[in-house]
């Protein structure tokens, strides 16, 4: 077992002798603030392990070929194609009577729950279309394939399973669901696509014709990419207005997108079950596009509007001109009873523009939940971990060359100033590391010179008691006194 056994809520989680500690956090995700017990550390074989920082080698051993009791030939065969990633031979395999979709091994999981935790995309679709369960409860502590996909950290993983049908709110045998568990071990993007899911039925309803209506409200052919604009996690004007320019009939029919996404909105608000998020997410939506698509009408073009949300005030380059349009976008929810919008009021009601947290962080945090703050965000789209820096100052972040382009008009102006900042960072950086390692070497010289006093000290105590000082002379006279008389 783990040390210091009277920690309290010790708890055995039966992954392969895995023992959990847990500690009380207050987390918010998507307008509700819950609080939970969060795994804190993890013991595996007596070793204790931040959660955090060890997921990893939890992730390791649960991912090592499985232990199949009781399975036939072929099935064992199934998960291993499924470890090793090959669909070729997994594909054959599907097609033998003798193996059982829905299978389980010794802890309960079935194929796709193993696949999902994989990441694996085109095994988690073949299994699917072979008529795997994707609500499955088999498992032993009763973590469905959603939260398996959602802790694997693939997106696209997650959003298959839950166009599958996966439910979001199933909970595991310690009162948590996949949106949850994906949180606690950081994947954050998971759980914004498991917050924003929005099933493809209830927009399918507006592409039928219905009463004394003469067309459908929603045509056929715009709804695939609607149910992609409302199913993003991606919040950003700029990023949501890229995808606009690349599906124009969205806006050459905005008005009737318009009206649908008022409609979902108004339904969010007044349903039994109240949806903030749906409803203000709607609302954004169709907001962006009213404007965009006004703009449209006239120029037949989207990127004079871009350029104004990115475009930067003189002073200091801030994006004034998106932070009054988000604002504005919040001001004009029509339901001033919602959690969610007072609570984004009060975030940002004595913030001045320019100033944090911005509208689109506010916005983001309110719709995809509470999440830690990713210092490599693009500073033209937004999007996370943006690979590309500026080659001059190595202060702004891009995700490709057109963000770049785009943003350039207003980073031109600070570029040189940034760089010099840079520079200044990098020489206290550098400094920091010289101390740091100056301070090691001073404690691993200390650690050395202790552990020569504690040799010494052992290998002195090992060969009698050390005379003190003048006991040496007097022993040697007695000595030779005692030679005399002989």
């Amino acid at each position: 077992m783990c040390e210091n056994e009277d920690v309290a809520h010790l708890r055995l989680d039966r992954y392969r002798n895995v023992y959990v500690r847990k500690r009380t956090l207050d987390l918010k995700i998507g307008n509700s603030a819950l609080h939970l017990r969060v795994q804190q550390h993890m013991c595996i074989q007596g070793k204790a392990l931040p959660i955090f920082q060890n997921f990893d080698v939890l992730r390791e051993d649960i991912m090592s070929t499985p232990a199949m009791e009781g399975v036939r030939p072929a099935e064992q065969k199934l998960l291993d194609s499924i470890v090793k990633g090959s669909v070729e031979e997994l594909k054959s395999l599907v097609q033998d009577p003798d193996v059982r979709t829905d299978f389980v091994d010794d802890t309960g999981m079935t194929p796709l729950m193993h696949a999902a935790f994989r990441g694996r995309e085109e095994i988690c679709e073949l299994l699917l279309a072979h008529g795997a369960d994707v609500n499955a409860d088999t498992h032993q502590n009763k973590y469905s394939a959603l939260m398996f996909g959602a802790l694997s950290g693939n997106t696209e993983v997650t959003r298959i399973l839950l166009n599958a049908g996966a439910k979001r709110d199933v909970e595991n045998s310690v009162g948590r669901n996949a949106a949850q568990m994906a949180g606690f071990v950081g994947q954050h993007q998971c759980v914004s696509v498991i917050n924003n899911f929005f099933p493809k039925e209830e927009l399918l309803y507006f592409t039928k014709i219905h009463g004394l209506e003469k067309e459908p409200k929603l045509p056929m052919e715009l709804f695939p990419s609607l149910l992609k604009l409302v199913n993003t996690a991606a919040l950003h004007p700029v990023k949501l207005s890229f995808y606009l320019q690349e599906h124009v009939g969205l806006l050459e029919e905005y008005k009737k997108i318009v009206k649908v996404l008022e409609m979902l909105c108004e339904k969010g608000m007044k349903a039994k079950d109240t949806n903030d998020v749906i409803a203000m997410k709607t609302h954004y939506l169709a907001t962006l596009i009213r404007n965009v698509g006004k703009i449209y009408a006239e120029k037949k073009e989207v990127e004079t509007w871009i350029k104004c949300l990115v475009k930067g005030r003189e002073s200091d380059g801030f994006a004034e001109y998106q932070e009054k349009f988000l604002r504005q976008v919040l001001r004009e929810f029509p339901y001033a009873e919602s959690e969610l919008l007072q609570q984004m009021v009060r975030s940002l009601a004595n913030v001045q523009i320019g100033d944090s947290p911005t509208a689109v962080c506010t916005l983001s945090q309110g719709l995809n939940g509470q999440r830690f703050q990713e210092d490599d965000c693009c500073d033209t789209c937004g999007e996370p971990k943006a690979a590309k820096k500026c080659s001059a100052c190595k202060m702004v972040n891009y995700c490709n060359l057109r963000c770049q382009k785009l943003h350039w008009s207003t980073h031109k102006k600070f570029c040189k100033k940034l760089a010099e900042q840079y520079k200044l960072q990098e020489i206290r950086r550098q400094q920091e590391e010289e101390k740091q390692k100056e301070q090691a070497a001073k404690e691993n010289m200390k650690k050395a010179e202790q552990s020569q006093e504690q040799s010494e000290s052992i290998q002195n105590e090992s060969q009698g008691k050390v005379p003190h000082e003048g006991e040496g002379d007097s022993n040697s006279t007695e000595h030779t006194e005692l030679m005399n008389e002989s």
